[in-house]
């Protein structure tokens, strides 16, 4: 991690971001509510809990998003935009038991990256032992959990577990910090669905039009801003659920064409 944490190295960073592993279980539901069904709620409309961290867990967490994505004249940082909440549902799903990753060894700690996930650990087990790892550094260096810290010493803690300057027996503490920013960084730049990226604060710091396709008809106007608010996937769900409305109002309930799809999209993004 950089000496000095700044906003736009961060964003710099935003190519790397991985295909999230679950998608939550409201997500998967029919987007337009049958006649004499029970209503699915919308997307995005569940109240927001901690489902795997622990309270240190989370106060650790919010505290090191924090730090990894702080808050400047550019927006909020990474505890605001929720990119804690992000990583706990992760690790709640697929990704924290690990599901469809690779795990019967041989493991090899020091193989190039090509070789994959080398650790026989889950992702679950990566945190909760790296954050009790690193509470327990804290403890002895400052007297103090992590989140207790005042910032530039929990800058210092973030920087040493990049640089593997500490060392851990319970899990590698690179390993451990490498997973925390990934997840971080995708946090803060996922669509909100999962948690993160709230009020798409990450899309708006990178002019990201979000789930909406309907910038095809620009893409040849060279040099010429793309200035649109951008939407969820959340967003076009309730856009289309009023668009069904007005059409089962006018007995119209057919599917909808992806001309309306389109029309939609567009009328999101405030574009013509």
């Amino acid at each position: 991690m950089p000496d000095n944490v700044s906003r736009k190295d961060f964003v710099a960073l935003v190519g790397t971001v991985v295909a999230v592993e679950a998608l939550p279980a409201s997500a998967t539901a029919e987007t337009a509510t049958p006649r004499h069904t029970v209503p699915v709620p919308s997307l995005g409309s569940e109240p927001e809990a901690y489902t795997f961290f622990t309270a240190p867990e989370s106060a650790f967490i919010e505290a090191a998003v924090e730090r990894l994505i702080p808050s400047d004249k550019l927006g909020p940082g990474g505890r605001e935009a929720g990119v804690a909440f992000y990583i706990d549902q992760q690790l709640s799903g697929q990704f924290g038991y690990a599901a469809k990753m690779y795990k019967q060894g041989p493991w090899m700690p020091d193989a190039p990256p090509t070789f994959g996930y080398q650790l026989p650990l889950t992702p679950q087990q990566v945190y909760r032992l790296g954050i009790a790892a690193t509470n327990a550094y804290c403890g002895k260096t400052y007297g103090k959990t992590f989140d207790k810290v005042d910032g530039t010493h929990q800058d210092d803690v973030l920087t040493a577990l990049d640089r593997s300057q500490l060392k851990f027996d319970s899990v590698p503490a690179k390993a451990f910090f490498e997973m925390l920013y990934g997840n971080a960084v995708e946090g803060f730049f996922a669509d909100p669905l999962y948690g993160g990226n709230r009020d798409k604060v990450g899309w708006k710091l990178v002019g990201f039009p979000g789930a909406a396709a309907a910038y095809y008809p620009f893409i040849e106007k060279h040099n010429v801003p793309y200035v649109v608010n951008p939407q969820s996937i959340a967003d076009l769900q309730h856009a289309e659920e009023t668009a069904m409305a007005a059409m089962t109002a006018g007995e119209s309930a057919g599917p909808m064409d992806m001309s309306v799809h389109l029309a939609l999209a567009k009328k999101a993004l405030g574009v013509q």
